[in-house]
């Protein structure tokens, strides 16, 4: 029962964090280890994120099903190939290559070495410092009409960078998307756009894993396939709940408030190591 009850306080967390650029997977790593659950592990985390993105299927069924649409006929119909739609189809399929690659290639140093907290209070400090920087200076006078092949595998090499927990995968594509001067919506809408492949396809790669309950690195709390899917079910709902007024504000609203919590939380991350109230 209490891996249940940890299961339904992790997803309330997955489905509030996932779509903000604070790292979800930090907040996963962090308030486990201070409640003395012990780190859910990287597996768990990936999983569980699938129901967060499938709230974001959801969301954006129409977008989804229109850019798909439109790429599937641009590969037989050429005048399908200078649509918006159809371009987005592959800036997404390019964006989405930095890490795929870097994800499988870096599988064991992922899961081991990167669920450090001093590294992921350090990620969370500077990563948030980048994007307050990239808010204030960003041109904001270009929309998601004028992205072309290269923003799209820029962006795509920032979203790379959320396979260290801390980072946020929407913190980075939002921080590079501002740095090339799209608004906030562009920018944001992107993002949205561009996790779903990753988000699912990790998830999916990691399922394998939670059938090993009995084989937890040290200090990992083994969580067996119940709790991994009420954690996920409870991420989707939360996530479905939350994902209109998030998208909303973070398409609209200046980034500070999530670049000082970020670097409170960091801060306080070095703290808690400092006294030994987490473990690393």
């Amino acid at each position: 029962m209490a891996d249940f009850l940890q299961a339904v306080f992790l997803g309330i967390l997955q489905g509030l964090t996932e779509f903000l650029p604070i790292s979800s997977s930090a907040h996963l790593r962090i308030f486990p280890e201070l409640f003395g659950w012990g780190d859910p592990g990287a597996a768990f985390t990936a999983v569980i994120q699938i129901g967060t993105e499938l709230a974001v299927l959801l969301y954006f069924r129409k977008d989804i099903w229109r850019i798909a649409r439109a790429w599937v006929l641009s590969l037989f119909k050429p005048e399908y190939r200078g649509a918006l739609d159809a371009r987005m189809g592959w800036y997404i399929i390019v964006g989405s290559l930095p890490i795929v690659i870097l994800g499988v290639l870096f599988k064991d140093v992922i899961e081991r070495d990167f669920r450090n907290l001093w590294l992921i209070g350090t990620t969370l400090v500077v990563m948030g410092i980048v994007l307050g920087v990239a808010d204030r200076v960003g041109r904001t006078d270009r929309a998601i009409k004028q992205m072309t092949l290269r923003d799209a595998a820029l962006m795509g090499g920032a979203q790379a960078l959320a396979l260290v927990p801390g980072v946020s995968r929407s913190g980075a594509t939002l921080s590079m998307g501002r740095f090339l001067g799209y608004d906030r919506e562009a920018a944001t809408r992107f993002a949205f756009l561009l996790a779903i492949p990753a988000v699912v396809g990790a998830g999916v790669f990691e399922l394998k894993e939670i059938a090993n309950v009995g084989e937890a690195h040290a200090g990992e709390a083994a969580y067996g396939w119940g709790p991994t899917i009420t954690a996920t079910i409870v991420s989707f709902l939360v996530g479905y709940a939350a994902i209109a007024w998030l998208l909303k504000y973070v398409s609209t609203r200046s980034y500070t408030p999530f670049v000082v919590y970020r670097v409170l939380l960091g801060l306080g991350v070095f703290v808690l190591l400092g006294v030994g109230a987490l473990n690393a």
